[in-house]
């Protein structure tokens, strides 16, 4: 897809090699808010890619991230040359975050939006004990682990991987439900599930065994109750080289050793 680039807005975090290659940038191409440009070029590492792409779902303006940080999986290469004639021909790709809604202990409740996972884990000592439902059928009645995650093709390369979950493909209709040191049921090692399903997540044992939820980089103490599923409204567009898509760097990684 063509992606024409009239005005660019230019945004870094906060290392001072991306600060310094904003201002170089800035230089070359001018810059105006975000709001009225065309694309918004994130310089950063892949942490600061995703807070970009969080703060423009409601925009619908595209990303294109260049690497100023350390490993740079979500972004592209860092050149100053030709920045325009390189998003014009650009790979888009559209992702639906994931929604998670928690009842929590304190009887509040919150909403939260994840392009990676969402990820509950024990908040001391004593393993969590989770009772887990698709769709409202119950499939686990019983599930102590260290925690639980439900991962987008987008973040299956993440924390997903680090925990051995698979590689999902980026187009790929699936979430992964990956399991941290399960030890109750022992040889149960996740699911793969349609993302079109609600997964519901119950907190057995909450003043024994507290929980906590995390959408991203958003994180919820003693959780009671966590509801996930795809968003259908909110959408974050992120922009690749052609010659290293971003679909092609998820299919990469499934042949490194």
């Amino acid at each position: 897809m063509s992606n024409p680039a009239k005005s660019l807005s230019f945004c870094a975090s906060s290392a001072p090699e991306a600060l310094a290659a904003r201002e170089e940038l800035i230089g070359i191409y001018g810059n105006i808010s975000d709001n009225d440009a065309d694309v918004v070029v994130a310089l950063g590492g892949d942490g600061f890619m995703l807070h970009t792409l969080h703060g423009t779902m409601s925009s619908g303006k595209p990303v294109y991230g260049m690497n100023c940080g350390s490993v740079g999986f979500l972004m592209n290469d860092y050149r100053t040359e030709n920045l325009r004639e390189r998003i014009e021909v650009a790979v888009e790709n559209t992702l639906h975050p994931l929604q998670m809604k928690t009842t929590n202990a304190d009887g509040t409740s919150s909403i939260a939006l994840a392009i990676n996972e969402v990820y509950l884990f024990r908040q001391s000592y004593q393993a969590a004990k989770l009772r887990v439902e698709i769709d409202g059928q119950v499939r686990l009645d019983e599930l102590i682990c260290d925690g639980l995650m439900i991962a987008t093709p987008a973040g299956s390369t993440a924390y997903n991987l680090s925990a051995h979950g698979p590689i999902l493909p980026l187009e790929a209709p699936l979430l992964a439900m990956t399991p941290v040191s399960a030890f109750r049921p022992r040889r149960w090692r996740g699911a793969l599930l349609p993302n079109q399903v609600r997964v519901d997540i119950h907190i057995l044992e909450p003043d024994k065994r507290p929980v906590n939820a995390v959408a991203d980089n958003m994180e919820v103490k003693s959780v009671l109750h966590v509801e996930i599923a795809q968003s259908q409204e909110m959408t974050a567009r992120i922009l690749s080289d052609p010659d290293h898509s971003w679909s092609d760097r998820i299919v990469a990684e499934q042949f490194n050793n």
